[in-house]
């Protein structure tokens, strides 16, 4: 959330909210987000290597340039009914503290810039288990974009 500050002719401040840069994407017919400077890269998707014994919303492991990258099936983490693969699928590399972790997302839609203001708190979130996978929802023209607190997700200490 970067503000800046401008000085008019007359020597005012003003502060202007530049905004939070999310990248947009799709899990079934919603929109959810994460900030921009947590997003590494976003990758087709490729062969994902099974692991037995892991949690359940662990869909696998991919090798990334030589690394092993743990995948999350992000619907199955948030308890959403899931869907066949398409093409337009994606795994969308995150870092979260400092581990690199992949997200199976239905679609990348876009890279937009929510004003601070239109984000609002999950207040409408009354399922314990969700809210905490929620940090906000983006209102830009009825246009609602879920936030996600991906350390929540990943299970990485904030």
């Amino acid at each position: 959330m970067a503000k800046d500050k401008v000085t008019n002719d007359l020597g005012d401040e003003n502060v202007i909210d530049a905004g939070m840069q999310v990248v947009a994407f799709k899990l079934r017919d919603e929109e959810y987000g994460v900030n921009i400077f947590q997003v590494q890269e976003i990758r087709n998707l490729v062969d994902i290597t099974r692991v037995p014994f892991s949690a359940n919303y662990i869909k696998g492991v991919i090798n990334l340039r030589g690394s092993v990258l743990p995948v999350i099936d992000l619907k199955k983490r948030l308890g959403l009914e899931q869907t066949p693969y398409t093409d337009k699928t994606r795994i969308v590399t995150v870092k979260v503290g400092d581990l690199p972790v992949g997200m199976l997302v239905d679609a990348v839609t876009e890279v937009l810039t929510i004003p601070t203001k239109l984000v609002e708190a999950k207040k409408a979130i009354s399922e314990k288990d969700i809210g905490k996978f929620v940090s906000g929802i983006g209102n830009m023209d009825g246009r609602l974009v879920i936030m996600l607190n991906l350390e929540e997700i990943v299970g990485v200490p904030g």
